[in-house]
């Protein structure tokens, strides 16, 4: 029971000194424990969370975690508490042998912070095995004729303790004849040794039973026996005599087994069985007993299993040769096991992220590794390096650590991964080499705005089209990835004849597609120029614009508009009429036929022809002009009213047309213009009764007859009186103006209605009308025009007929002036005359 507290005392002492020693080193970044073997496992080292002054949380948010070298994970940090415990059952023997001070080594690592704290636990020794003796049967052989004070060599106890836990004395007992000697080795080792002290008498005892006690130091002390029989023999007086006192060889690691390392020889003087000399190990532990094997007869040494440098560097064998009289002789071998490049360099990867941000600045930590090779020499020196091209290098942080780092900003539009080899490299030769792959990922930052795939977009579309038709798409892309790459159309702001942009367009913000909200006029839109926007989900989103044209196609939806003639009204006999001499010869222009189209190019272009004809052989109608003029000259024969039918058509698919109607007097003179309209009149009077119905009375014909009369008689009176005015007048214009105006025959202007005289001579038109308010007088020049413009401007209406200036220069017509009065003159007179 004293015992007992004694021990529990001593590992409380032991623990409260390796606590304080583990609070001075933590200041310096190094953590120190102590801890007795045997303890079980998850039994307390040190309080690592205390000492480095980490909170429990952060323990558990940034991944702390105990990494340890060789293959067996001896440490472990709990969780919870934030202690250092075993992770298992810990035996200093096996863990540190031959070794005086085991230190176990870890690192803590703190993921989070990409920190790590190295921490050397040293395993202290109990004394947890008693001295124990290879045989605890030993046979020894002495002849009789020994003399007193000789001595033999015994076998060594072992004990795997260490310090005072280990093998400290040994003890004889059993017979006076013997006692023990102990020989301190220059290692310091003990070599107990029979030493005989009094003379052997086979006579008397043939056989001497002792007993070899061996001791340690420990608390209880423990104890190993082994018991020895003495052999008394007939006299043997020389022993076996090794040829070197200690045989040494060097040996590389990877020597086949088998193989012979060394032969030890030992000679005896004696002859027959006393010179007999047989070999056999005399220390040896148990570890090298399954490495070497020693031939008994020829003292060669072999190899068992294979050698481990990294292992075991020497091994020390104690050589016994004994002879058959029991005379023995002892020596050394020492084998030192060489290195070879048998070890690749070992990898670990302590820490590592897999993804990272593209706008990650230079410098930033991806991963820490560690390397080590359990070689030694140069074949232990490593070298680190980074496969391929890679934007990452690595930097050494403490000792064998190495940092993985980035040497610029990613772009994930360029590479959105990377596998980063990392590879390490001894310095034998042949060099041995080991490689970690470490996937990085590239995170996506919106640094990225869509693109338009064409620098501007154009597109025809036919007027007339259907209300929701697709008229193009646009297409952006967006290198970005995810929801920074998913890309919206809109459509910009603008506007079309004062009316917004998007009651004429719309632009689907998935697709990109362009849809026609109406139906659109050429007439009234022609082009169409908007911006569609292409916009990103990222935060803030990033956008860009491109210009889209859309251009409208004219179509043949417009007929001919005939300007001139006029329409005829309903019921007038007058709209219309065209004057034409009868003495007029071929290619004398008549009339002109004036048409405009409302839509453009080859819809507009129009050209002209002659349907229908009273005379057909008569008049002509230019192809591209529109003029009538005659084909021939009248004949006699010639009707004096003549009805053409022009066709106006477009060059359109298919062509629209139009038609004009112009009635034609043949006449030479007023008279005879007159007398044609009036009986045009009266048949027009004559038929107009008899389509109204056929049931008018004879009065009703009577009275309509008398009045025409009364109307005739009444416009003859009007006309002379007129004619006696403009003669009064034209007496004094000629004797102002010497007579200018002599010699013009009268058949040149006549007209009521639209008459229309062509006076070649002078080069003038004259139209009269019903109404003295639109009767005018036009000079003209010659025309060569095909067409009139098909919309003039807003505030200079088109002319129709005389309201507008000539357009080229002007002739020398001699006294214009009287002319022109003349002419209105004689208009007016007419006008006021027919009413």
């Amino acid at each position: 029971m004293c015992a007992a507290g004694r021990r529990w005392g001593r590992r409380q002492r032991v623990l409260l000194w390796g606590v304080l020693l583990a609070a001075w080193e933590a200041a310096w970044g190094q953590l120190r424990y102590s801890v007795p073997e045997e303890m079980p496992k998850g039994s307390f080292v040190g309080d690592v969370a205390k000492d480095l002054g980490l909170q429990l949380p952060a323990l558990r948010d940034h991944g702390v975690r105990v990494v340890s070298e060789g293959r067996t994970q001896y440490l472990a940090l709990h969780g919870k508490t934030g202690h250092l415990v075993t992770a298992e059952k810990i035996d200093r023997e096996q863990l540190c042998e031959s070794v005086e001070q085991c230190v176990l080594r870890c690192e803590l690592i703190v993921e989070g912070e990409m920190n790590f704290y190295e921490i050397e636990v040293e395993i202290t020794d109990i004394n947890d095995n008693a001295p124990t003796f290879k045989e605890i049967e030993l046979e020894e052989t002495i002849s009789e004729n020994t003399a007193p004070g000789s001595r033999f060599s015994l076998p060594r106890a072992h004990d795997p303790d260490s310090g005072q836990n280990s093998l400290q004395s040994y003890e004889l007992s059993g017979d006076e004849h013997f006692s023990l000697a102990v020989q301190t080795g220059p290692g310091g080792d003990q070599r107990p040794e029979l030493v005989l002290a009094k003379a052997l008498d086979r006579e008397e005892a043939a056989f001497h039973e002792l007993v070899l006690r061996a001791s340690d130091g420990g608390e209880p002390a423990r104890t190993g026996t082994a018991r020895i029989r003495v052999t008394v023999l007939d006299a043997n007086d020389n022993a076996p005599v090794f040829s070197q006192a200690e045989y040494t060889v060097r040996v590389p690691e990877d020597v086949p087994v088998g193989s012979v390392l060394v032969t030890v020889t030992a000679t005896d003087a004696d002859e027959g069985l006393n010179g007999h000399v047989k070999y056999s190990f005399h220390k040896i532990t148990d570890r090298e007993s399954e490495l070497f094997h020693l031939d008994s007869e020829t003292g060669e040494i072999t190899l068992k299993r294979d050698l481990d440098f990294e292992e075991i560097s020497s091994h020390q064998l104690q050589v016994l040769a004994r002879d058959d009289g029991g005379l023995s002789d002892t020596s050394k071998v020492m084998i030192t096991v060489t290195d070879i490049n048998d070890n690749a360099p070992e990898l670990t990867v302590s820490s590592a992220v897999s993804e990272i941000s593209e706008d990650a600045p230079p410098g930033t930590v991806v991963a820490v590794v560690h390397v080590q090779d359990r070689d030694s020499g140069t074949n232990g020196e490593v070298r680190c390096s980074l496969d391929g091209s890679v934007p990452f290098r690595l930097e050494k942080s403490y000792k064998d650590y190495y940092r993985v780092v980035t040497v610029r900003e990613l772009d994930r539009e360029q590479e959105s991964e990377y596998n980063v080899t990392v590879r390490a490299a001894d310095g034998g030769r042949p060099s041995l080499q080991s490689s970690r792959v470490l996937c990085v990922r590239v995170l996506d930052v919106n640094d990225n705005a869509p693109v338009f795939l064409q620098e501007r977009y154009s597109a025809r579309l036919p007027e007339n089209n259907v209300a929701g038709l697709l008229v193009l798409r646009v297409r952006a892309t967006d290198s970005d990835w995810g929801e920074n790459a998913r890309v919206r159309y809109r459509l910009g702001e603008g506007g079309v004849r004062g009316s917004p942009l998007s009651s004429y367009v719309s632009v689907q913000a998935e697709t990109g597609a362009l849809y026609a909200l109406r139906s659109f006029d050429y007439e009234e839109v022609r082009e169409v120029g908007l911006w569609v926007w292409a916009e990103d989900g990222g935060s803030p989103a990033l956008s860009s614009n491109v210009s889209v044209r859309l251009v409208i196609v004219d179509e043949n939806d417009n007929a001919p508009q005939v300007l001139y003639p006029p329409p005829a009204l309903s019921g007038s006999v007058w709209s219309g009429v065209e004057l034409a001499a009868r003495s007029s010869e071929a290619g004398a222009l008549v009339a002109k036929v004036v048409a405009v189209d409302a839509d453009a190019g080859q819809n507009a272009w129009l050209s002209y022809e002659l349907a229908k004809a009273t005379e057909p052989g008569l008049f002509r109608v230019g192809l591209h002009s529109g003029e009538v003029r005659t084909a021939r000259s009248p004949l006699a024969r010639d009707a004096a009213r003549q009805s053409l039918v022009v066709l106006v058509k477009d060059h359109g698919r298919p062509a629209l047309s139009a038609t004009a109607t112009l009635s034609v007097v043949l006449a030479e003179s007023v008279a005879e213009l007159l007398a044609e309209l009036g009986s045009a009149a009266r048949a027009e009077a004559e038929a107009g009764a008899g389509e109204a119905g056929g049931s008018l009375t004879r009065w009703l014909v009577l009275a309509v007859a008398a009045v025409s009369c009364l109307f005739v008689a009444f416009l003859l009176l009007l006309l002379a009186l007129r004619l006696r005015r403009w003669r009064r007048s034209q007496q004094q214009l000629l004797a102002a103006g010497s007579g200018a105006l002599r010699g013009v025959p009268a058949t040149h202007f006549v007209g009521i209605d639209g008459v229309r005289a062509f006076l070649h001579s002078y080069s003038h038109d004259v139209s009269l009308t019903a109404d003295s308010r639109k009767s005018h007088l036009r000079f003209s020049a010659a025309s060569c025009c095909d067409t009139l413009p098909a919309r003039p401007p807003p505030d200079e209406p088109a002319p129709l007929l005389g309201d507008e200036e000539p357009a080229g220069p002007k002739q020398a017509v001699p006294a214009p002036p009287p002319v022109s009065s003349f002419y209105q003159s004689f208009y007016s007179m007419l006008l006021s005359s027919s009413f």
